[in-house]
C-alpha cells in the first residue's frame, strides 16, 4: 500500500499553507488517498460497534403514520440487530401487528454531517431455543441491562432486507448507497474496531500531543489539536482543530461545492482519516504502528 503520508506531503502547495484554498486542497488530496475499509465492511462494522438507534414502526395508534422510538440494540453474528423490548412499549405492539420497520444509526450522533445508516427489515420474535445465545449477545453490549429477565420483556431480531447509508460532509468520500441482505450479512466486521474505545481513550488521555504530531505529519496541515474518534485495521479517524481561522464557508469536493455547516465546522474543527502504514494484525500491532508513525513524524521535525 502506498504511503499516504508521502502522497499528502507531495501534494502540499508552495507558498503559504495557511490559506483556505491550500488547506482544502491538502484535505481533499489526503482524504482521497487515505486507506479505509470497503463501504459494506465499514457499514457492517459501524452497526456492530453501535448500541443505540432510532426504531421506526407502523403506528397502530395513529394509522397511516410512522412512529419513532430510541432503542438499545446489539447485533448478532449475522449482523441482525437484537432488541430487548417490553410488551408495554408502543413499538412492541406496533411490531407485533406489523413487523416491517427500520433502524437508523448515526456513527456520531453529535455530528449531523457524519455517516448515517438505515437498516430496513422485519422484526421477529427470537425462538425459545435461541434465547440463551441471544441474551448472551445482547448483554455483551449492555452488561447492566438486568431488565431483560423481567417477565414482560422479550427479544426480537430485525432481519435485514436492505441497508442504506448516507455520508455527509465529514465522510463524503464514502458516498451513499445500499446493500441487500446477502451483501450485508457476508461482509466482515473489522476485527480491530472492537478496540476503538480503549485505544482512543488512552491516546486522548495520555498521548494527545502524539496524536497531533502524527496527524500533522500525515496530512501536512497545521493543527492545534487532534482527538482520536475510532479506529479499524487500516487506520483511525480524528477530529482536529486548525491553528488558524477559515474564511470561506465552501470548499470544492469532487468538482462540486459543498457547504461547511456550522455544526460540523464550528471553531474550525473537522474530521480526517489517518491511515496506518499497513494493515494492523491485532491490538498489540496497533500500538506498534502508532509508535512507528510517531517516530517517523518526529524524525521529520514535526
Amino acid at each position: 500500500m502506498a504511503s499516504a503520508t508521502q502522497s499528502s506531503s507531495q501534494a502540499m502547495p508552495t507558498g503559504d499553507v495557511n490559506t483556505d484554498d491550500n488547506v482544502f486542497q491538502l484535505i481533499q488530496t489526503h482524504q482521497e488517498k487515505a486507506a479505509r475499509l470497503p463501504p459494506v465492511e465499514e457499514i457492517r462494522t459501524v452497526l456492530d460497534c453501535n448500541v443505540r438507534g432510532m426504531l421506526s414502526t407502523f403506528s397502530q395508534n395513529y394509522e397511516g403514520y410512522p412512529s419513532g422510538s430510541m432503542v438499545d440494540f446489539a447485533c448478532d453474528a449475522d449482523g441482525s440487530p437484537i432488541l430487548a423490548i417490553s410488551s408495554l412499549a408502543v413499538h412492541t405492539k406496533d411490531l407485533l401487528a406489523n413487523p416491517k420497520c427500520s433502524l437508523v444509526v448515526a456513527r456520531d450522533p453529535e455530528d449531523r454531517t457524519d455517516l448515517v445508516i438505515t437498516l430496513h427489515g422485519d422484526a421477529i420474535s427470537v425462538p425459545e431455543n435461541d434465547k440463551a445465545a441471544t441474551r448472551t449477545a445482547y448483554l455483551a453490549k449492555h452488561p447492566n441491562a438486568f431488565w431483560v429477565d423481567f417477565g414482560d420483556f422479550q427479544f426480537m431480531r430485525i432481519e435485514p432486507k436492505v441497508v442504506r447509508y448516507v455520508s455527509g460532509v465529514a465522510t463524503a468520500l464514502l458516498g451513499s448507497g445500499d446493500f441487500n441482505k446477502e451483501e450485508y450479512q457476508t461482509a466482515k466486521v473489522d476485527p480491530i474496531a472492537q478496540f476503538s474505545k480503549p485505544v482512543a481513550s488512552h491516546m486522548n488521555k495520555d498521548h494527545s500531543e502524539d496524536t497531533r504530531i502524527i496527524v500533522q505529519y500525515s496530512t501536512s496541515i497545521p493543527v492545534d489539536s487532534a482527538y482520536m474518534l475510532d479506529l479499524d485495521s487500516l487506520g483511525f479517524n480524528v477530529k482536529v482543530l486548525l491553528m488558524f481561522s477559515m474564511k470561506f464557508p465552501y470548499f470544492r469536493l469532487f468538482g462540486i461545492m459543498v457547504a461547511l455547516t456550522e455544526a460540523a465546522y464550528q471553531g474550525n474543527t473537522f474530521k480526517l482519516r489517518i491511515p496506518f502504514p499497513r494493515r494492523a494484525e491485532d491490538r498489540k500491532d496497533v500500538k506498534t504502528l502508532i509508535v512507528e508513525m510517531l517516530q517517523a513524524a518526529k524524525s521529520q521535525g514535526n
